[in-house]
């Protein structure tokens, strides 16, 4: 039966890739599904490429087990500001402002709006470096959930996923990644219910009424507010990193760029909204769960240290029956496809679209798509070999990662989006900031868990402050360029939206 279900779930990705290897001609429809995706496949995008195995076997098992119930901050966290928030505010704004600079990209749209050809170039260059190690992260996670539930080697499912990952991605493009986004997302919805249902019908949880007197019986700290003493900063830090990160994450970005009009992104707000409070809260509810199923942390056979990522995977192996557990496993597939295949994609369209248009290298539309193909296989494999050596600092590489990303893109995005006194030294300024904070603070401290999310959380906000400080005091761009950048944003928004939805329509 297990082998049944992945094996479907296999062909529908790969079928959808086929489906969509047709549509995908152009470089612009290869990466942007031609700027008209729907409400709901944007929504269920952005939701599963927010979550991935990660959040199941990193975050869940590691947050829940040392904060017990008060990790459900990160639920309100996740759901109001990385996912209401960021499409109240950026959405609509990054739509306007990318078509009418005709960016495909973060970086296409940092050089543009910078009149910055070595922003754009050192931009895409972040990108493809530092998401290989996130990407890493996920093949890890599911990795160890594929080991505990089918018995399978490490090796064999590592290989497995990047198979995969390669197949439907490089035949589609990102039409194949919506599409099969929307069947994982509706994947994951039955998986989060499922094992919710589960965990709360367990005898050691017993229900609704039992788990807050089971909980403070093992620890009354477990349901206090705010975790452990002292665990209040580490949690706020842990709400801020991986809540406000998406806000300048390429990858969750692109979900703006590619949505079809206005009234799709308003509806697609309040599903992907929707989602992520019902997989967060699945989550981390669940590794809430995990004290009153282990008295200790268990142990990695190969390296024989104890370790919060085999939490999760042990809880399913131990609790849920055969096809349950089977779902489950579908659930954290399917929010690390989705995952990985937005990460490829976008890592790849930095070397492709952005690199070789700031070089002055013009492609064919067919090789445009050959060679973001090509990039595609090349990323999955870098990651492929990080994974395969198995570093015992799944949630801190992962951290690491999100937090130099999200560093250096957020203020020169942000501030980009709304500012018009916005400098390029100051995107420059704050941009290395936030990197320099990430890389060199996670360094400094070994990559030290404990102490990963507060540096991530540095070097996000660090640089909100520096950009203003120094694009004050720095020469401005010409009032020309601003208003070529700001025009389009004056009362006829409403209208320019609907022309532009009109064009992709004809098109």
């Amino acid at each position: 039966m297990k082998l049944l279900l992945l094996g479907i779930f296999v062909a529908v990705l790969l079928g959808c890739g086929l489906y969509s290897m047709s549509r995908a001609r152009t470089v612009q429809e290869f990466f942007l599904g031609d700027r008209g995706v729907g409400p709901w496949l944007s929504a269920f995008a952005y939701g599963t490429t927010y979550f991935s195995a990660v959040i199941f076997i990193g975050y869940a098992g590691k947050v829940g087990w040392g904060f017990g119930l008060s990790s459900l901050w990160i639920v309100l966290g996740n759901t109001l500001l990385g996912s209401l928030l960021a499409w109240l505010v950026l959405a609509r704004r990054t739509r306007l402002m990318t078509t009418r600079l005709g960016a495909m990209t973060m970086p296409e749209f940092l050089g543009a709006r910078y009149r910055d050809n070595n922003l754009k170039i050192f931009s895409a260059l972040v990108i493809f470096i530092f998401l290989v190690p996130y990407s890493a992260s996920v093949y890890m996670g599911l990795s160890y959930l594929f080991n505990q539930i089918f018995g399978i080697p490490y090796l064999y499912v590592a290989v497995f996923m990047c198979v995969l990952t390669g197949l439907y991605l490089v035949l589609g493009g990102y039409r194949a990644v919506a599409l099969t986004d929307f069947i994982q997302g509706l994947v994951m919805i039955g998986g989060v219910a499922m094992l919710l249902y589960y965990v709360l019908h367990a005898p050691q949880v017993g229900g609704l009424k039992g788990f807050l007197p089971a909980l403070k019986t093992q620890n009354p700290a477990l349901v206090s507010p705010f975790g452990p003493a002292g665990g209040g900063l580490a949690l706020l830090s842990l709400v801020l990193l991986t809540s406000l990160g998406p806000w300048g994450m390429p990858q969750m970005v692109q979900k703006f760029y590619a949505i079809r009009d206005e009234a799709a992104i308003r509806r697609a707000m309040i599903v992907a909204s929707l989602f992520a409070l019902l997989i967060t809260f699945g989550a981390y509810f669940t590794g809430s769960m995990t004290h009153l199923f282990f008295d200790k942390l268990p142990v990695d056979p190969v390296s024989g240290k104890p370790t919060p990522d085999l939490l999760m995977p042990m809880l399913l192996k131990n609790l849920l029956p055969e096809l349950a557990a089977t779902v489950i496993l579908l659930l954290v597939l399917s929010a690390s496809m989705s995952t990985l295949a937005s990460l490829v994609l976008v890592s790849a369209s930095s070397i492709s679209i952005d690199l070789t248009a700031a070089l002055g290298i013009r492609l064919s539309p067919r090789s445009g798509i050959n060679l973001m193909r090509l990039l595609c296989a090349v990323f999955i494999a870098l990651s492929l070999l990080i994974a395969l050596l198995k570093p015992a600092i799944i949630l801190s590489l992962m951290a690491m990662s999100w937090g130099a990303v999200a560093g250096f893109f957020l203020a020169p995005y942000l501030y980009g989006l709304f500012w018009r006194g916005a400098t390029p030294a100051g995107a420059w300024a704050a941009g290395l900031t936030g990197l320099t904070v990430a890389v060199v603070g996670s360094l400094y401290f070994k990559l030290n868990p404990a102490v990963i999310p507060q540096i991530g959380c540095a070097a996000m906000l660090a640089p909100l402050l520096v950009l203003p400080l120094v694009s004050l005091v720095t020469p401005a761009l010409s009032g020309e360029h601003v208003e070529k950048v700001f025009g389009a944003l004056a009362p006829t928004d409403k209208a320019y939206l609907l022309t532009t939805a009109k064009e992709v329509e004809s098109t």
